[in-house]
């Protein structure tokens, strides 16, 4: 800090009855100033502070001393130490918004770990995750509610070189139109009414990671342009701050929408479109793989009977026929639904499943006429298949009729029925 000097005081850019200086002499109190500024001959400016101290003579008031320093460095300083502050601040605010996302990522990921399945749509499924994860292309997953389009996003996530860095979800239907640029791309603080400290937006948040863009055919049509922007330059800025700030985001999008016919109607931005739809991976329905309703269903059960802390429960042949039989209309989500609530309503182990039995549930279908029907089933027919039907169970239960997992329960009858059926049907029993 340079050397204390001492000055006289002076009026020169001052009134005096507004000078600091001027007023040690009226009230005989210290005057200290900070925020000075004084000029050199080359038209440079430096910070000053500077101390008026009124001298007496026996009580008398004589005059002052003024002390005068030069106080750039220190000003410098208080500068470099406010704007690291800040950005503390913001990493800190960033760290907590992550691990806020950390912990919603292991609550809803929690009871379902991946992809399960071996029906060849899910094979096919992965083979596509596997070629484009390496990559860093934009992915569109479309398919129905339920599906299970987060977890093909978060598959894609974890095959990615981008794993170390987090996938950050966005719901595009729960955000406000006006919060939209504010959740997206953050805000600087002051930018707007209740904006009282700067917010990281999703973007940013992502930067290094993966960003899923759930449900984005919901976005407004006038806020689209927006996004296509970011996607196009890697750039944006907070909402009321002018500094361009980079970012690197691989970005999964999903929708239950056809964004095609979307776009047709007027409703989704055609070059969004193209620069979401590089690489199209589609959700297959439920119903297209009744094959793996049975390993679902169990990994479902596993989970519900630990979260839940109730006894072991096992899904019985009876208990799949049941599940395989019904459309799913909600998907992975609703069978995963009914298999909690089968397991809450379980009675002395037995799973109480609340499903449409199939008779009602074509019942909402209509009938088309056929011209040429076919000929009804003759009594030999049916009992034919119902023979069919008991040797069948009679196998996989091998040769037992009562008790859990016996021939009765799985084609869902009285053992006593079951058993006058064998003896009229002659069936031998192994």
């Amino acid at each position: 800090m340079p050397p204390s000097t001492t000055a006289t005081p002076t009026a020169a850019t001052n009134p005096h009855h507004d000078c600091p200086i001027y007023a040690a002499f009226r009230d005989g109190a210290v005057h200290q100033v900070d925020t000075e500024v004084f000029w050199r001959r080359d038209g440079s400016a430096f910070h000053v502070e500077y101390t008026s101290t009124p001298i007496r003579d026996r009580g008398r008031l004589l005059g002052a001393v003024i002390v005068f320093r030069d106080i750039s460095q220190r000003r410098e300083a208080d500068e470099r130490l406010r704007r690291a502050l800040a950005e503390v601040d913001s990493l800190r605010e960033r760290l907590e918004l992550e691990n806020a996302y950390l912990r919603e990522e292991i609550r809803e990921g929690g009871h379902h770990q991946g992809i399960i399945g071996r029906s060849p749509a899910i094979e096919a499924t992965l083979r596509q995750i596997d070629l484009v994860a390496g990559t860093d292309a934009t992915v569109l997953v479309t398919g129905e509610s339920g599906t299970g389009k987060e977890l093909i996003a978060r598959a894609i996530h974890e095959a990615s070189r981008r794993r170390d860095r987090p996938l950050i979800r966005v719901n595009c239907a729960a955000i406000p139109r006006e919060l939209f640029e504010s959740e997206f791309f953050g805000h600087a603080r002051g930018a707007f009414t209740g904006a009282l400290r700067d917010r990281v937006g999703r973007f940013d948040l992502a930067d290094g990671g993966t960003l899923f863009l759930d449900e984005v055919g919901e976005i407004p049509l006038d806020l689209q342009g927006k996004l296509l922007r970011v996607l196009q330059e890697r750039q944006f800025e907070r909402v009321g701050e002018e500094r361009t700030r980079a970012v690197d985001v691989r970005l999964v999008a999903a929708t239950n929408r056809d964004l095609k016919a979307e776009v047709k109607r007027g409703r989704f931005r055609e070059d969004l479109y193209f620069r979401l739809n590089v690489f199209p991976i589609a959700a297959v329905p439920l119903r297209e793989r009744p094959e793996d309703i049975p390993l679902i269903a169990q990994h479902f059960l596993r989970g519900v009977v630990k979260r839940l802390n109730i006894p072991e429960l096992r899904l019985t042949e009876g208990d799949v026929r049941r599940l395989t039989r019904y459309d799913w209309p909600g998907n992975v989500r609703e069978l995963e639904n009914i298999i909690e609530r089968a397991a809450i309503l379980a009675v002395r182990g037995r799973l109480r499943f609340d499903l449409p039995e199939p008779e009602a549930t074509a019942a909402v279908h209509p009938v088309a006429f056929d011209p040429q029907p076919t000929a009804p089933a003759t009594e030999a027919d049916r009992r034919a298949k119902a023979r069919a039907d008991i040797v069948a169970a009679l196998a996989l239960a091998q040769g037992r009729i009562f008790g859990t997992g016996g021939a009765a329960e799985i084609l869902g009858l009285k053992p006593t029925t079951l058993a006058s059926r064998i003896k009229v049907l002659g069936i031998r029993r192994r």
